[in-house]
């Protein structure tokens, strides 16, 4: 399974300590910062999956950290708080946080709460990111380092060929490529038997879509080819 990388934020050490226990158990890279200002610090150096976010914090509480965030990101943000009026919710909702649990927690509860966030996070997420050797589109991920394919947070077997494929079209967001030019860059070599890349796409298909027969990444572009679809917002 592909390794989230989640920022934990608390002024209480045990607690920030306690959370990386339960989440590196559940194989999660795990950041810790003890106030909002070194929160942004770290969230502005690092790839930030998700975001624990206590309220009650020095230098920079937990609400202005999430709003700095929310001025230039849509990563899950839960926020943690000893406080449990019904008013703080709905504060810490409106500011811009996804989801609310109450101190003390359960264990159990958090890692719930963390991978149902996570999962609607990169399932319908409508960012498509092209950074360094990574590209994410939607709830599918390519590491040009690894040559590995991760989707919806799950790694895939894929062959050599597949992999090309996927990252000429997610590199090329919405550009159409027709049979013969996807063979032609892929195989590097003039398009002798273009048909084979129509085998390709259903195979490729059927690891990433849902439903295959209703593709929501991988699509045709009926008498021209094929296109990894941008995810845009509607």
């Amino acid at each position: 399974m592909y390794s989230y990388n989640i920022l934990v934020v608390d002024d209480e050490k045990e607690i920030t300590d306690a959370i990386e226990v339960y989440l590196k158990n559940q194989n999660y890279n795990v950041f810790k910062a003890y106030d909002g200002i070194e929160a942004l610090d770290i969230f502005n150096k690092e790839k930030i999956h998700l975001v624990l976010m206590d309220i009650m914090m020095p230098r920079l509480d937990g609400t202005g950290a999430t709003i700095k965030i929310r001025q230039t990101s849509t990563v899950p943000i839960i926020m943690l708080s000893a406080k449990s009026e019904d008013m703080d919710k709905i504060w810490g909702l409106n500011i811009g946080a996804d989801d609310y649990i109450t101190k003390p927690f359960n264990p159990m509860e958090l890692l719930a709460r963390v991978n149902s966030n996570l999962r609607r996070y990169t399932s319908y997420s409508a960012e498509t990111i092209i950074q360094q050797n990574i590209i994410r589109i939607g709830g599918i991920e390519l590491n040009d380092d690894t040559k590995e394919i991760v989707v919806d947070g799950e790694l895939i077997k894929i062959t050599p060929l597949e992999y090309r494929i996927l990252y000429l079209l997610m590199s090329n967001p919405g550009k159409v490529f027709s049979i013969e030019e996807i063979y032609e860059k892929v195989w590097n070599e003039p398009a002798y038997n273009p048909d084979t890349v129509t085998v390709h796409i259903r195979r490729i298909r059927e690891k990433i879509e849902i439903n295959p027969k209703e593709p929501k990444y991988l699509k045709v572009v009926w008498g021209i080819g094929y296109k990894f679809d941008k995810q845009e917002r509607t």
